[in-house]
């Protein structure tokens, strides 16, 4: 849902406004929420997130945050899951997470829910490739499909159930199948 407001706003006035649930994006010049994610959804950035961090961050190779905003470019998007490499991660002063997060993610995962728009997904996808991001997945539950997209804007399509799905040079150790991805909406 799109929402103007009476004056237009600037990211940072965006950035001051109370939190929505779901969440809110600044792309534009607009304030877009995303939809509420339903069953499928939920399902898969549920599995989807602890399995990469299973496989990455005990390794200090990098980590998978679900939900998490991220500012850059003039945009603050808050993908499904977003994964940076361990080094890329902001720390503050203690060492811990920062809350802020104002650069692209290393992977960018979205998961389409039935009332989003494609290219709205698309376009915010295309953005963080524009600013480094190595890969990003637009995960399709109901047509069980995974869309690819590379740092070179090349894209591919994955449908096919033996299919092992491409994942950063990063994440090399991560080996998900197609089949294995959408059988979790069958547990």
């Amino acid at each position: 849902m799109v929402q103007t407001p009476a004056k237009s706003l600037t990211l940072e006035e965006f950035l001051r406004l109370p939190e929505t649930k779901p969440a809110s994006e600044y792309i534009g010049g607009q304030i877009i929420q995303k939809p509420m994610p339903q069953g499928k959804h939920s399902v898969v950035q549920g599995e989807l997130t602890p399995a990469i961090n299973t496989e990455l961050k005990s390794k200090r190779l990098g980590r998978a945050f679900p939900e998490l905003r991220c500012t850059f470019g003039g945009r603050s998007i808050v993908p499904d899951v977003s994964v940076f490499t361990w080094d890329r991660i902001p720390r503050d002063a203690n060492g811990e997470v920062a809350n802020t997060f104002q650069i692209a993610p290393d992977w960018m995962i979205e998961i389409l829910s039935p009332d989003q728009s494609p290219t709205k997904v698309i376009k915010n996808i295309l953005h963080c490739i524009d600013y480094q991001t190595q890969m990003g997945w637009l995960i399709d539950p109901d047509e069980k499909v995974v869309f690819v997209y590379f740092a070179d804007r090349t894209i591919r399509f994955f449908d096919v159930p033996e299919q092992l799905l491409p994942v950063p040079s990063f994440a090399s150790n991560i080996q998900l199948t197609v089949q294995t991805l959408f059988g979790w909406l069958s547990e």
